[in-house]
């Protein structure tokens, strides 16, 4: 299977090389998306910050002109935007749809909209040096990058239509504090449609327990609901 990976708020393709080390040795294709204006030398052009849009441009981009094999898109945190928007388009790409402790938004939501108080306090003083990048919060690794405002708070346009048939997988990071997905993942849990794994050790699950998340995701199969 081929996977497509995508990172949440501040970090690289770097934060899933654990996991793509395993998927690989196990035969699998993987690309670890950098978003644009995350980039490890810094963004082209600090004054044009990136957007949702810009985001999911870039990501359908990869997916397009993929070699026709199933794709499993994946996404952690904010990258659950990205991937929805991607999904949207493209649906008829994708085997799998996998959000990893990550925000599953409907027509109309923003990262914004869906997070919790402390998050958007957190986006609001750290975006309080120039109003357009969010500084990288304390604790992070140090290859993490300010990550665009504008993407955090864009509006998501997702025009639905007939639901395409793939995979659609939650996978928990648990009840840490001040998570905004507990909510989301007990009410998946009752939804036919979705699938919902538990690798309880927080947020940053591909750091934290990398060999977990990379058996999860090879269990996948092409085809599986």
């Amino acid at each position: 299977m081929n996977f497509v990976l995508v990172p949440g708020g501040w970090q690289g393709g770097w934060v899933f090389d654990a996991v793509a080390a395993e998927l690989r040795r196990d035969g699998h294709h993987v690309e670890a998306v950098t978003l644009s204006g995350l980039e490890p030398d810094g963004p082209a052009d600090a004054d044009r910050p990136p957007n949702l849009d810009t985001h999911i441009d870039q990501v359908a981009e990869i997916v397009e002109r993929g070699d026709g094999a199933p794709v499993a898109l994946c996404g952690h945190s904010y990258g659950g935007m990205v991937i929805a928007g991607v999904a949207d388009r493209l649906g008829d790409r994708l085997d799998q749809l996998v959000f990893i402790d990550a925000y599953v938004p409907d027509d109309g939501d923003s990262c914004w909209s869906l997070t919790s108080d402390a998050f958007r306090e957190l986006f609001l003083a750290g975006a309080r040096a120039d109003g357009r990048w969010v500084a990288v919060p304390e604790g992070l690794d140090p290859r993490a990058r300010p990550h665009p405002l504008a993407s955090f708070v864009q509006s998501i346009t997702l025009k639905g239509g007939p639901r395409p048939e793939f995979g659609r997988v939650f996978i928990s990071g648990g009840a840490w504090a001040g998570s905004p997905f507990t909510a989301l993942s007990e009410r998946l849990r009752d939804d036919p449609g979705w699938r919902v794994l538990d690798i309880p050790v927080g947020h940053n699950i591909a750091r934290r327990d990398p060999h977990r998340l990379a058996a999860a995701l090879g269990a996948l199969r092409p085809g599986s609901g």
